[in-house]
């Protein structure tokens, strides 16, 4: 009998990554704009990004190795629910001019640490939920997800801040965060704790 490949585990692992996703990428692109309108500087833009990705491209290697020696459903929410508080103490810091790149940029490389680990758990959940030609078609959805993410949000992330501001989107991303965590406490995956 073929098995389905929208299984309930596979399908909340896919909600939580359009709901992350619309939370990053919406808060990476309206902090851009917040940055270039408040400074006017590419150059303090281009640094505050190059320290948001130093940590992933650092750190990747070892999101995999942690990958595999810890449970990845609860890695998972763990790094999520760290991400939204991230972007809530963000949101609460962010009010005097002086200290808002600083904030911003703090926040920025912290949510690029959780983003290390974030991204290979939820790579390594699709073989354990999708076997044979179910496991290439789970791949190409969580790819299609985030190139689609990746298309949509600039143009969601800049029409909130252009009518709300950049509290707000940070508002509506800590929740993406939080309700990504809340969807995958309910994935089902078995942990087999590997020998050291």
């Amino acid at each position: 009998m073929k098995e389905k490949l929208f299984n309930r585990n596979f399908t909340l692992l896919l909600l939580g990554q359009v709901f992350s996703l619309i939370g990053n990428y919406t808060l990476k692109f309206a902090l851009s704009m917040y940055v270039l309108e408040r400074t006017g500087s590419a150059s303090v833009f281009a640094g505050l990004l190059a320290a948001a990705t130093v940590p992933q491209v650092l750190l990747a290697p070892l999101g995999g190795v942690l990958v595999d020696r810890l449970n990845r459903k609860n890695m998972m929410v763990v790094l999520d629910v760290l991400s939204g508080t991230t972007v809530f103490l963000t949101f609460l810091l962010l009010k005097g001019e002086g200290s808002a790149l600083a904030v911003i940029g703090i926040g920025q490389v912290v949510l690029g640490v959780f983003g290390a680990f974030e991204t290979p758990a939820v790579q390594a959940c699709v073989p354990q939920m999708q076997t044979g030609e179910n496991l290439l078609k789970g791949n190409a959805a969580v790819n299609q997800i985030q190139a689609v993410a990746g298309l949509v949000t600039p143009f969601f992330g800049s029409l909130l801040y252009t009518a709300f501001g950049i509290r707000p989107v940070l508002a509506v991303c800590a929740a993406c965060f939080f309700l990504t965590a809340c969807l995958e406490c309910f994935i089902r995956l078995p942990f087999v704790r590997r020998p050291k």
